[in-house]
């Protein structure tokens, strides 16, 4: 019987293209106009978005690494590479609203002056590119964790821009300067909330635990009423990379039989999405014991 593990993920090429490529032009706009107009808080925030064309191209990357057939070091090929760069990414979005967090705290102290009209029409700017980034990631998010780093990336990004030009028109019309500080930690707290999860499957998926959306005893209660299976033990579940999951189990049988491994990887493909799945067929009475006489 053949196999086939050549990865086949999408790697989202277009979509990183197209949001690098956006997102460079508009830190060029920051900077520029950040000199022209002398404001701090336009070069700061050049600097924060050039973090993030970072993290699009460390996420790119991982997809493209992702998708080099095995070799014989690394036998199951580099997909894992997906899974460093997940946890890369939540560690700089931490870190990014680590800094949004400072910057607002020391306004509380030094309050900073009224947000120009320039300054709110290039955050206005900042919102219309980095939603259309984060909007070529929407649909991958939900069932890759990498890609998910890359939407947060992009989603937080325009969230800040959003801040600045609402708390930019709230002073304008209260002149309550504090205005600004609060938006900052409403739009932190948001930021944290939602690579919290990114950052905790991302360690769990390093770590080989099973994924969240398998459950391990349904396929261990799948395999053991199966046709043909009397016994399951040694069932491990993991992930390959932030797209693909792995299973390697040992099942008890009368007899063994390549068609009943191909049913078997077949439903294991069709009812839990595993990709790539190991399965020893043994006899009763094998004792495959390392102490085994």
């Amino acid at each position: 019987m053949t196999h086939d593990h050549s990865p086949h993920a999408q790697t989202y090429g277009q979509a990183f293209a197209i949001g690098i490529g956006l997102n460079i032009v508009y830190v060029a706009v920051e900077i520029v106009y950040g000199l022209l107009i002398d404001s701090s808080a336009l070069l700061a925030d050049a600097g924060h978005n050039a973090s993030d064309v970072l993290s699009l191209v460390f996420a790119w990357f991982a997809m493209a690494v992702a998708q080099k057939r095995p070799s014989l070091k690394y036998t199951y090929g580099l997909r894992r590479s997906t899974i460093l760069v997940s946890i890369l990414n939540a560690l700089l979005l931490f870190g990014a609203a680590g800094i949004i967090g400072w910057e607002a705290w020391q306004k509380f102290f030094e309050p900073a002056e009224i947000a120009g009209t320039k300054v709110m029409i290039v955050a206005g700017i900042g919102i219309v590119i980095n939603t259309i980034t984060a909007l070529l990631f929407i649909k991958g998010q939900k069932s890759d964790l990498n890609i998910k780093g890359a939407f947060l990336h992009m989603a937080a990004d325009a969230g800040v821009s959003v801040g600045v030009v609402i708390s930019g028109l709230l002073i304008n019309i209260t002149g309550y300067n504090w205005i600004d500080p609060v938006t900052s930690f409403l739009i932190l707290i948001i930021i944290v909330y939602s690579t919290w999860q990114l950052f905790i499957d991302s360690i769990n998926l390093a770590l080989d635990a099973v994924p969240e959306n398998i459950d391990y005893q349904k396929v261990r209660e799948f395999l053991k009423d199966h046709e043909g299976v009397k016994a399951v033990h040694d069932l491990h579940i993991w992930a390959m990379s932030t797209t693909e999951n792995a299973l390697s189990v040992h099942l008890v049988t009368d007899a063994a039989s390549d068609e009943l491994l191909k049913k078997l990887k077949h439903a294991l493909h069709e009812e839990f999405g595993i990709e790539h799945s190991t399965l020893q067929l043994e006899q009763a009475d094998l004792d495959d014991s390392l102490h085994a006489k």
